[in-house]
């Protein structure tokens, strides 16, 4: 009697896990293909970064490369040839600045800005600000973006080395 028993409980065991790994493989093939299809449905959602308009350039107004500053510094920036909009959504031949401080030149095209002390937004479409510099050197880099924060790259992008006295 044990021993029927013992057989019985060792099919049922049996059979479990092995009804049990087919339904798991095949939840998990239903998870990876709505994994997919999300994927899919957010890459196309998000539109491509905009063509860079012809002659479009962004520049700093008031400073100089090599020039000698002080701080608190003020920065004017200017764009050329593209509106300065607010951040939010993705329009053509539109976007807002960014200055990274000591942080390179540019940003690669289509690469998100960080958001930092050393990568500054200005998604409200500013075009000044006030910074403070310890004294010595400092690369200042002007990026413009898309309205939502991927890099024009080094087309929209240019740098200057400041001194800031003490």
């Amino acid at each position: 009697m044990r021993q029927i028993l013992f057989v019985s409980v060792a099919a049922v065991i049996f059979f479990a896990a092995c009804n049990s790994g087919s339904e798991s493989a095949a939840s998990n093939d239903s998870m990876t293909t709505k994994t997919t299809d999300t994927a899919a449905k957010m890459e196309e959602a998000i539109p491509p970064v905009p063509a860079i308009p012809a002659g479009a350039k962004v520049y700093f107004k008031n400073l100089k490369d090599g020039q000698n500053v002080t701080s608190p510094l003020k920065v004017e920036m200017g764009a050329d040839g593209i509106s300065v909009d607010s951040s939010g959504h993705v329009v053509a031949n539109s976007g807002h600045h960014h200055l990274l401080i000591d942080s390179g030149d540019s940003i690669p095209m289509g690469v998100v800005v960080p958001k930092d002390s050393l990568h500054l937004h200005f998604g409200n479409a500013q075009k000044e600000t006030t910074i403070q510099l310890t004294p010595g050197k400092h690369r200042l880099a002007l990026q413009f973006a898309d309205g939502i924060h991927r890099s024009y790259g080094s087309k929209l992008s240019t740098a200057i080395t400041v001194n800031v006295k003490k």
